[in-house]
């Protein structure tokens, strides 16, 4: 279901913004919802703990680990040897 989100502007920011995204193609307010849209998913926890467990992974294949590494490391902490 879709809602509105009001957003006051100043008027000389509003007809220069809509002036803008017409060039490409498309109407201010699909323009303000892409926007939106790409914060949105760019500062999402989800993205945050990927991109988080993605450097992780890097490094650690960096150092020489390998994946059969990573889960003996997790087998031994969780049974405590």
């Amino acid at each position: 279901m879709e809602s509105q989100l009001i957003v006051r502007i100043d008027s000389k920011v509003k007809d220069k913004f809509r002036s803008a995204v017409r060039i490409e193609g498309k109407t201010a307010s699909e323009k303000v919802r892409e926007m939106v849209e790409e914060y949105v998913r760019e500062h999402s926890m989800e993205e945050g703990m990927k991109s988080l467990w993605d450097e992780i992974g890097q490094s650690l294949k960096k150092k020489g680990y390998k994946e059969s590494d990573v889960k003996k490391m997790i087998r031994k902490v969780r049974t405590g040897k």
